[in-house]
């Protein structure tokens, strides 16, 4: 009989979590609610309960399990099993998570930082086309990042590995960054960089603009505002700051690329959802700033997976661990 994992995607509103099976089809998902409370401590034992209701209800034994993957926010140290810093579920001191699992189920547990994960389930069924070098780029509020070299996560000795927001990629008038540098890839390439480049270069532009007007009035501007209004309505200076915006991307991708040279540079989060519009605009600098082999060999692409990226990379580091 064939056997099942259990992948679980933590966020700080819920956790996803799925069963697949050995070919790689989520056969059933749910969801518990993320409690925050009494210091994050209720979190994993609601977990570990709805686990143990589902195996239950479903009449599945513990020993068609062969292992739990689980991506959460935080540091991770591998050693341990443990997280600490993953502030929006309240765990500012450590957790230990995997002795918790391990003691309510007796199978293997492997865990990872969310962005690593999203990152490997993107390389194993999504946008990596399951190429053994892939890095995934997230353009959310920040930006995030993931390395994926030989099929296996690259975490770096303080398993800092994949800080890609936190790229020094703006030298002349940096914008300062919440992580304490200044000019770092996050505050001109993630959703708030959009809207930051929107307000800094309202003088470098003399045209007629709606967005311009918006941004000189004071009115609410979003990264999705001024895609769309770039994209739709072909809006001068919107058209201007997506310029700026990828041309940042486009040169840290050839950082990137010049440095690993993967197959495929994965941009997802919620920027992504720009598609073709975007991608083609990045495709266009990171080519410019690449190395010639590079150019002609690594690839910019758009997630595939969407919501599901962190369940499928949860799956995978377990298949992964028992491989090794």
């Amino acid at each position: 009989m064939s056997k099942f994992i259990i992948a679980i995607d933590l966020g700080g509103t819920s956790a996803k979590m799925g069963v697949l099976n050995d070919n790689a089809e989520i056969i059933d998902r749910w969801s518990v609610e993320t409690d925050i409370s009494q210091e994050g401590t209720l979190i994993v034992p609601n977990i570990i309960q709805s686990i143990q209701g589902f195996l239950n209800r479903e009449n599945i034994s513990i020993d068609d399990i062969k292992g739990i993957g689980l991506g959460t926010p935080g540091t991770i140290n591998h050693e341990e099993g443990t997280v600490v810093s993953a502030y929006n579920l309240n765990w500012r001191t450590v957790q230990h998570v995997r002795d918790q699992f391990q003691e309510a189920f007796p199978v293997p547990f492997f865990m990872d930082n969310d962005a690593n994960v999203a990152a490997l389930g993107e390389q194993w069924q999504g946008a990596g086309e399951q190429a053994d070098n892939v890095v995934m780029v997230t353009l959310g509020t920040g930006v995030g990042g993931g390395v994926v070299i030989d099929g296996q996560l690259v975490h770096g000795i303080n398993q800092a590995a994949g800080e890609i927001g936190h790229m020094t990629i703006e030298f002349h008038d940096p914008i300062d960054c919440t992580c304490g540098k200044k000019g770092c890839l996050e505050t001109v390439a993630s959703a708030t960089g959009a809207v930051n480049l929107a307000t800094k270069h309202i003088n470098d532009f003399g045209g007629q603009s709606e967005l311009k007007s918006m941004v000189e009035r004071g009115d609410e501007v979003s990264a999705y505002s001024i895609f769309q209004k770039a994209e739709e309505d072909q809006d001068e200076y919107a058209l201007y700051i997506v310029d700026l915006y990828v041309d940042y991307l486009g040169r840290a991708f050839s950082h990137i690329a010049n440095t690993l040279n993967p197959a495929n540079i994965i941009i997802g989060g919620g920027v992504s959802g720009s598609g073709e519009f975007l991608r083609s605009r990045v495709e266009k600098y990171f080519k410019e700033y690449s190395f010639s082999q590079i150019r002609e060999t690594s690839k910019v692409v758009i997630a595939k997976l969407g919501n599901d990226a962190g369940m499928f990379g949860a799956a995978q580091i377990v298949n992964n661990g028992l491989n090794k």
